[in-house]
């Protein structure tokens, strides 16, 4: 599964690792630091205690009496060792310090004293008689050589807040130190990555559009400038597509309508009717090729549309024809489009509407900065499998290959290549009330 948590853009992922592996190095400094604290604590303290014990355990071995009664004078001056036949009473509320007992232990094997048992308690605050000059933990190490016990109370020093804040602070600096350049360097190179990535996805069909500016690292100009020089050779092979659809059409009208002047001779009426009809047929169907292919490169200039009076305006011709079209609403939506290709849009879509819903029904909305027109109508609706094909070019919803009963299959094409280039787009969709929804959406101004 992917992690849902990571940022998407490229900015939020440079950041995202950068945060992630100062973390973790930090996390790893800090334990290292603590352990080292410790181990400090540990030596300042233990060290101590493990002194006042190998010293005593010595005197004890020259002299006992000695010894003990050293200790006793110590313990009215310090009170820090004392030497018992019994083990010593430990506080209530006392917590073992097993790690402090096991470093007494092998500083004591090192200095070829061997202890029969050791044990460490820290004492609770309330035993404790508090110092400024020297705040920290008290404890107790209690050694069992031979058949003594030495009972030592030593101090070890405070210092884990101290640790923290230093950590935290350096925490902090590292991540304004790092983190603020890398998203200066992120920035720069994903501004013109988001300029690019708009670009691409306009439609090539758009002539007019400028070159994108070179900037950002070496990696991202090289690749911007690679995606122009792409976009001009698409550019270049449409205008010359264009010219040879402009010539073809040019040379195919011209017999087809010295034919249609030759056919009005044939004496047979019927003959003649059925020849027209053929000639006609071909003249429509070579007519909606050319809009195909010229769809979205038309030479027309973009012109601020009120979609509102458009629509109207289009309905208002199929109502002079005595056809079923009506407005259903429409609210103030201004697009800036080539008119005359959107009316023919528009058409195909009311045709197809007519053609196999029965009537059709037009409205304007708009929302998050998009206009659309909708067409509905009263038909049977379409499959999925409908819906995905129908805009392909000669896909059509009735089999047969009559075109007065299905057309060419290039009505809804060319209502999706003209949706595209003007920067929307052509959606169909089934209703539940039934019938079916074409809607072409644009951005609006």
């Amino acid at each position: 599964m992917r992690l849902r948590l990571l940022p998407k853009s490229l900015i939020g992922q440079l950041v995202f690792a950068v945060a992630v592996t100062l973390f973790v190095a930090q996390a790893i400094n800090f334990a290292l630091l603590v352990r080292g604290q410790n181990q400090q604590q540990l030596a300042h303290g233990g060290g101590m205690a493990v002194a006042r014990i190998i010293d005593a355990v010595e005197r004890e071995r020259r002299g006992g009496r000695e010894a003990r009664g050293d200790a006793g004078e110590g313990r009215e001056r310090v009170q820090r060792l004392r030497i018992s036949g019994a083990p010593p009473s430990v506080p209530p509320h006392a917590v073992p310090r097993p790690d402090l007992a096991r470093y007494v232990e092998g500083l004591m094997a090192d200095a070829e004293v061997q202890a029969d048992s050791v044990e460490a308690w820290a004492l609770p605050p309330r035993n404790l008689r508090r110092r400024a000059d020297f705040p920290g933990q008290t404890v107790v190490v209690v050694a069992k050589v031979g058949a003594q016990f030495f009972a030592v109370r030593s101090r070890i020093p405070a210092g884990g807040n101290r640790l923290q804040g230093f950590l935290l602070w350096q925490t902090l600096s590292l991540y304004l130190l790092l983190l603020i350049p890398i998203l200066v360097i992120a920035w720069r190179a994903a501004a013109p990555l988001r300029d690019l990535t708009r670009a691409a996805r306009a439609n090539p069909a758009q002539r007019d559009a400028e070159p994108l500016a070179e900037a950002g690292p070496s990696d991202v100009r090289e690749l911007i400038g690679a995606f122009n020089a792409y976009r001009a050779r698409i550019a270049a092979m449409l205008a010359d597509k264009d010219r040879m659809l402009g010539a073809v059409g040019h040379d195919l009208r011209t017999p087809l309508a010295s034919l249609r002047v030759r056919v009005e001779q044939v004496d047979d009426a019927l003959l003649r009717d059925k020849m027209i009809a053929s000639i006609e047929e071909m003249t429509a169907m070579l007519a909606d090729i050319l809009a195909l292919a010229r769809s979205g490169a038309g030479t027309d200039a973009r012109e601020r549309v009120a979609l509102g009076m458009l629509v109207t305006d289009l309905v208002a011709d199929y109502r002079e024809q005595g056809r079923d079209v009506i407005v259903e609403s429409t609210v103030d939506a201004a697009v800036t489009v080539r008119p005359l290709l959107l009316r023919r849009a528009l058409r195909n879509l009311v045709d197809n509407a007519l053609a196999y819903g029965v009537r059709a029904r037009l409205s304007v909305g708009a929302a998050e900065g998009w206009a659309r027109v909708t067409v509905s109508d009263d038909g049977p609706g379409l499959t999925d499998e409908q819906i995905r094909t129908l805009v392909e070019p000669f896909a059509r919803g009735e089999e047969s290959r009559n075109r007065a009963t299905g057309g060419a299959g290039l009505g809804l094409s060319i209502a999706r290549e003209i949706a595209e280039g003007e920067g929307g787009s052509l959606t169909l969709a089934n209703r539940a009330s039934g019938g079916l929804d074409a809607v072409i959406a644009l951005p609006s101004t």
